[in-house]
């Protein structure tokens, strides 16, 4: 059996961080992904896919997307169901992501959201996989390239390598 899905769209919004009471971060955002086709009247429409992510990687989708931003997302579709408050049963259909990548930098985003670059452009962390590895998200990089030449030996450990 197979659950894989991959998307391609813009965010609608900000994602929205939390912190689940063990202090599993979880991103929630939504994803508006055009049809390949348009309607009667000419008109394109789109589907509005929510995306949830956790633990690393939804600190760092917090930390990097932004509203209008174009994402690809992989990661699988998931199904729920829960009781609201007046006793009837709610499904939730939601795509959990175990990758993500930026397709644009801010700067691309800010003129208008097309890419000026000609090809795929990423913005620092090069699309970024869910790792369960427990380590706490580097705020204070403030969205400098990790790999910028400052002539300076690159500290890797071993726990920050693939393989």
């Amino acid at each position: 059996m197979l659950n894989r899905v991959i998307l391609i769209g813009r965010l609608t919004k900000d994602p929205e961080l939390r912190y689940t009471p063990s202090g599993v971060a979880v991103t929630q955002f939504t994803l508006a992904v055009d049809r390949p086709f348009t309607s009667q009247g000419g008109e394109r429409e789109a589907d509005f896919l929510p995306i949830v992510t956790w633990r690393q990687l939804a600190e760092t989708c917090a930390n990097y997307l932004r509203k209008g931003r174009l994402t690809a997302v992989e990661g699988r579709v998931q199904v729920r169901n829960y009781e609201n408050n007046e006793g009837k049963r709610v499904y939730v259909t939601e795509i959990v992501a175990d990758n993500v990548r930026f397709l644009e930098s801010n700067r691309d985003s800010g003129n208008g959201g097309g890419n000026s670059g000609g090809g795929m452009r990423e913005e620092s962390p090069f699309g970024v996989g869910n790792s369960n590895s427990g380590h706490g998200n580097n705020n204070s990089r403030n969205n400098q390239d990790p790999f910028s030449d400052d002539g300076k030996p690159i500290d890797i450990s071993d726990d920050d390598l693939p393989f």
